[in-house]
């Protein structure tokens, strides 16, 4: 992003999703109308691309987060399992990564029990190998992509 009062706004929307657009305009200094026509030329781009609330795991029956690494365990099949495990709807992100592992899986579930049967749903699903990490304790998650560092 080299435009700095484009950057300016992306930082400030990240921070706040419900920023108004007077908020906005007070943040980086131009007018209403110059905010919203900026905001509507970044979504235009694809540069953002939707606004969405972040929920509290704990408060609608998620608390229990974990990351499982999927490998096929046969090496030959198809690599479709992000499509063979989209109906799983625990599984909150699903990474291709580099390393002995082909995907990693970051799931939020109810209980250790229902873990338990989310990774043997995967494993069925996609005819894969796991290795699964609980999360203990979440320091930060959610950090702007964009910081008004630059501006």
């Amino acid at each position: 992003m080299d435009d700095p009062v484009d950057h300016a706004i992306l930082a400030a929307i990240s921070l706040d999703g419900r920023a108004t657009l007077a908020q906005l305009s007070d943040a980086v200094g131009l007018s209403v109308s110059a905010v919203q026509s900026r905001l509507r030329r970044l979504e235009t781009r694809g540069v953002i691309t939707g606004y969405l609330a972040i929920l509290d795991p704990e408060a609608v029956g998620t608390p229990l987060s974990a990351f499982i690494e999927i490998s096929p365990l046969d090496p030959a099949q198809p690599d479709n399992a992000p499509e063979l495990l989209e109906h799983l709807t625990a599984i909150e992100a699903c990474h291709s990564i580099a390393g002995d592992a082909s995907y990693m899986l970051f799931v939020r579930v109810a209980s250790p029990r229902a873990l338990e049967e989310l990774v043997r749903d995967v494993r069925l699903a996609a005819n894969v190998r796991t290795r699964t990490t609980v999360v203990l304790q979440t320091y930060y998650e959610h950090r702007p992509i964009v910081s008004a560092e630059r501006t």
